[in-house]
């Protein structure tokens, strides 16, 4: 509980509610959803904090009872009022290893699946359904912007916007390259196949980063919606597909309600990506990067999901893993995101 300050956290929360207090407050629109997003991510993580000391004190008193007792029977309910308390104490402290810039930011996850044909694309699909229940299970709220099905099975790729609290800052190590062993389900030979398939994850960026893109660096394609939206979708090119030819960045958006609404939200995934990679290469400006990017994580094997010749998952990075594959299939991928928290 020492990595927490609730008293600066208290003091910038009367500073922020102050701030909402003032004349023309809301002529900013895009300021004050700003500071009402961080009001209510303090207030939060103050929550948490006081729901815990409450857990802490009434974790003592019935240790207290139960020693003055002498009632050995109040031993489960004491380990099961610990278990809970340790649990939110941890989660919290994971917390406030979200310092980096854009750690509160809502995440934009890119997946693709790699070369294997169908195995690759269901192991894709698969990964699509992961991080979605993941999401769910933190009460965020998922948004498909792109999703590119194939017809004998599986997923080309796929782009979510997954909106609340922090979520960029607890999905950026899930960054890289995921490898899954398995008897495939398309041989009929039941032979073993390994599949990979790549992640990427970027912070969205608030409107008034301004990233500087030369129109000339980019080409810019319509193509007809290919997922469900009704008649007005699927029969005109309103999905649009954005490439960056200087590090030949693919983004594409096919599932707003109009070729404006693609087209503006495919410039600012790539907006996205391209100052994430501007800050990874430590260059100046975008102008400096060059080459082909869009392969970036192909060496970045991070994760490996096995269902034969045994069951495990495992995290190339921490050593973190668990035999309960079918589990972390479901979202359980908490104790691999914190362990890498706590690594970096």
């Amino acid at each position: 509980m020492s990595l927490f300050d609730p008293a600066s956290l208290e003091k910038k929360l009367t500073l922020l509610e102050d701030l909402t207090k003032e004349d023309g407050f809301w002529n900013d629109n895009d300021k004050a959803q700003r500071v009402m997003k961080e009001k209510k991510s303090i207030e939060s993580s103050l929550n948490e904090y006081r729901e815990i000391s409450r857990d802490l004190e009434d974790l003592e008193v019935l240790v207290s009872l139960a020693e003055e007792a002498g009632d050995e029977t109040m031993v489960p309910e004491i380990q099961e009022a610990y278990r809970e308390f340790t649990k939110k104490a941890e989660n919290l402290r994971i917390k406030t290893l979200l310092k980096g810039e854009y750690d509160g930011n809502n995440a934009i996850i890119h997946i693709h699946a790699g070369s294997g044909g169908t195995d690759a694309q269901d192991w894709a699909a698969i990964l699509l359904r992961m991080y979605s229940r993941w999401a769910e299970s933190k009460n965020y709220r998922i948004k498909t912007l792109d999703l590119q099905e194939d017809t004998e099975g599986g997923i080309k790729g796929a782009t979510l916007l997954i909106q609340g609290s922090n979520t960029y800052g607890y999905l950026k190590n899930e960054k890289g390259v995921h490898r899954l062993v398995r008897i495939s389900p398309f041989d009929s030979s039941g032979r073993r196949h390994t599949s990979f398939a790549s992640v990427d994850v970027t912070p969205e960026m608030d409107d008034d980063i301004v990233v500087e893109i030369d129109e000339d660096d980019l080409r810019i394609d319509t193509f007809r919606s290919s997922g469900a939206g009704g008649q007005h979708v699927n029969k005109t090119d309103s999905a649009i597909r954005i490439t960056h030819i200087p590090t030949n960045i693919v983004v594409s958006c096919q599932n707003e309600r109009s070729q404006h609404q693609n087209k503006d939200m495919a410039m600012k995934i790539l907006k996205s990506r391209l100052l994430e990679l501007k800050e990874q290469e430590h260059k100046e400006s975008l102008k400096e990067l060059k080459g082909d990017y869009s392969q970036i994580t192909w060496g970045m094997q991070i994760r490996s999901y096995v269902f034969h010749p045994y069951t495990m998952v495992k995290d190339h990075r921490t050593g973190a893993e668990v035999g309960n594959v079918n589990k972390v299939l479901d979202g359980d991928l908490d104790l691999f995101i914190n362990e890498m928290l706590k690594k970096t």
